[in-house]
């Protein structure tokens, strides 16, 4: 996926986000929903997979969570899980 693609799908990947997570993580979402996908890449940003793509955003939202609060975030073992997924999967590309 190159960043032209990356563009086009994210708020795809935003609303994806937005069906999973607490209503109470929804102003953080909107902080996502306002950043402008161009100044998150570059023109030469290439994702080896969709799923790499939505991992970074995934990342990103997780990011914006840990600097809106000042607590360690708690995950259950499956969330747990699936976000060192997501953070392998932008490690490995």
């Amino acid at each position: 996926m190159d960043a032209f693609e990356f563009i086009a799908q994210y708020e795809t990947f935003i609303e994806e986000i937005e069906q999973v997570i607490k209503p109470e993580l929804l102003p953080v979402l909107e902080k996502l929903k306002e950043t402008d996908p161009h100044d998150l890449i570059t023109p030469e940003t290439w994702f080896a997979r969709t799923s790499h793509a939505r991992g970074f955003v995934w990342f990103l939202f997780l990011e914006n969570i840990k600097k809106i609060s000042n607590k360690i975030l708690t995950f259950d073992c499956w969330e747990y899980k699936l976000f060192e997924f997501f953070l392998k999967a932008i490690r490995d590309n």
